[in-house]
């Protein structure tokens, strides 16, 4: 006998053969992992790989069944839906085991299981991203508001804010269904994202932005050449030479470590200066960005099969994301100030 998930997330007897009709029945599904190339304990089981043989020659092979239409519509095919369904049998199955077993819930093909809700397969990924999606949309709209157009630093906001609504929109996507090219491009989109960030640090901070003396301009030049070739050398080993995720992740981090200590440093040097404590922002932010990371570590199985690590560091970026542009604002209405008295 075989067991599948129901609506409220207790297991329940079936046949042996699962069919679609059944275990769709559920409003809340998990992770239907498309086929990684990362393998995990779960799906190294015999009873796992036993209840995919099964539920595909019962309802693929002889094509009598699909998933509904909105599940179609996000790319669900026969054989994900055995492979998703599997995972919350055989999840259930350890969960519920008695005696209970030290590691009941294993990953599935490098994630998790997930519990779906409307074809998402971390639904709660999806919601934090867009809420850093309306973060980024909300900053831009105050950059555009608060900041002359005349202002020289206010396209590279602006340009920041770009970035950012790309990554968080390809993030809710890749969230959504996880797919080769939906992982592609989140991965892009956030390298994009985090290159840019040290791109404009260096703008920011070294006033590349300036035309005066003369060699600024061709600093910038030169720094937008380097950036760019960093960028489209990045994509290109990974698309061509070796999809690495060890060496994707180590060159985020040694990106993101760097425009940290940037920031951090232009923080304490500034604050030292001007002894205002708005200018101590960017150092905040920082330490507040890396206290979200450290949730990365934790890596705990799904609560209640929808929160998880990766999650919640999503919803840790929203709050510094919104403090990040009320800085960028108040930094260049002060520098506009100081340009007046001046004059």
């Amino acid at each position: 006998m075989l067991s599948s998930p129901t609506d409220h997330g207790a297991p329940k007897s079936i046949p042996r053969v699962l069919t679609f009709n059944e275990a769709l029945r559920c409003p809340y599904n998990n992770n239907g992992a498309h086929y990684r190339s990362t393998a995990s304990t779960g799906d190294r089981l015999p009873d796992f790989k036993e209840c995919v043989k099964v539920c595909k020659a019962e309802n693929c092979e002889k094509g009598k069944l699909s998933p509904p239409l909105y599940l179609r519509l996000l790319l669900w095919d026969c054989p994900a839906e055995c492979d998703y369904i599997c995972q919350h049998i055989i999840t259930d199955r350890r969960v519920n085991r008695d005696p209970p077993m030290l590691e009941p819930v294993l990953q599935f093909h490098g994630k998790w299981p997930f519990y779906r809700i409307l074809g998402m397969q971390e639904p709660f990924s999806v919601i934090f991203s867009f809420l850093n999606l309306l973060a980024h949309h909300q900053g831009m709209a105050r950059i555009r508001e608060s900041i002359p157009r005349s202002y020289p630093m206010r396209p590279f906001y602006l340009a920041f804010g770009y970035f950012g609504l790309a990554s968080w929109i390809f993030s809710m996507v890749f969230h959504t269904r996880d797919l080769p090219v939906t992982e592609k491009l989140d991965y892009f989109a956030a390298g994009a994202s985090v290159l840019y960030g040290l791109y404009l640090a260096v703008v920011r901070i070294f006033r590349l932005d300036q035309t005066t003396p003369p060699v600024k301009p061709t600093l910038l030049r030169v720094w937008t050449i380097i950036c760019m070739a960093l960028y489209i050398t990045h994509v290109s080993y990974l698309s061509f030479w070796s999809w690495d995720y060890t060496y994707n992740m180590a060159a985020n981090v040694t990106v993101g470590v760097v425009q940290n200590l940037l920031w951090t440093w232009f923080s304490i040097s500034r604050y030292r200066k001007y002894m205002k404590s708005w200018t101590a922002w960017p150092g905040m932010i920082v330490a507040w960005i890396i206290v979200a990371m450290s949730l990365e570590l934790l890596d705990f199985p799904p609560w209640h099969g929808l929160i998880d690590a990766h999650s919640l560091w999503h919803l840790g970026t929203v709050v510094p994301t919104a403090w990040w542009y009320t800085f960028l604002v108040k930094d260049a209405q002060d520098d506009l100030a100081g340009q007046r008295l001046k004059a």
